[in-house]
This record gives structure tokens, C-alpha cells and sequence, in this order.
């Protein structure tokens, strides 16, 4: 007798953060890959099929991709940081201390 089948599995491949389509909010964007797996007595062997989607973490609105898309969106992660944070030291204001109210009769 054998025992096959397949299972799904998702992986998180990266997020952006760009403008959502559905609600019009710039928020981040998970991107993930849906892999489909033939098992064999439910041990996983080889990939069917494979599917990239990204997912607004704000509305929670999913669009399908290609793997060039796909690409395009991890391109697009990677380049973020080093652009939405420069090298350029924020300001230091200085701290106020606030004294405690005092208890009195």
C-alpha cells in the first residue's frame, strides 16, 4: 500500500514597503512563496508547483506575482534601507528632567 499526496508550505521571502493598491496607504508588503511538495509515505521529495504573493499587512490584500516580479520586490527590499535611512546623524535635543510631585499634607 502506498501513501501519497502532496503539502503546502509558505515561506516569507522579504517585505517592502510601498503604496498598497487596495487601500492607498503606504505600508509594508510580505512577500511569500507558496511551494507545493509530492510526498511519499509524508516525506516531502520534490516541488510540484510554486507560487509568489505579497500581502499588505495593513488591509491584508494579496496579489499574485511572477517569479520576476518576485525579483523586482526582494530588488526593491533591499534597496530601502539604505535609502529610507542615511548616514546623516538625526538631532539630540536635550532631555528635560521632570521632578516628581511631592506628597504633602
Amino acid at each position: 500500500m502506498l501513501i501519497y499526496g502532496w503539502r503546502k508550505s509558505v515561506q516569507e521571502l522579504a517585505t517592502a514597503t510601498y503604496l498598497c493598491g487596495n487601500c492607498q496607504n503606504p505600508s509594508a508588503h510580505a512577500l511569500r512563496r507558496a511551494v507545493t511538495k509530492f510526498t511519499l509515505f509524508f516525506i516531502p521529495l520534490f516541488p510540484i508547483s510554486s507560487k509568489y504573493f505579497t500581502v499588505c499587512t495593513f488591509c491584508g490584500m494579496t496579489n499574485k506575482l511572477t517569479k520576476d516580479e518576485a525579483r523586482q520586490v526582494q530588488a526593491m527590499q533591499q534597496q530601502a534601507p539604505q535609502a529610507a535611512f542615511p548616514q546623516q546623524h538625526a538631532p539630540q535635543y536635550p532631555q528635560q528632567q521632570i521632578q516628581p510631585p511631592r506628597q504633602g499634607f
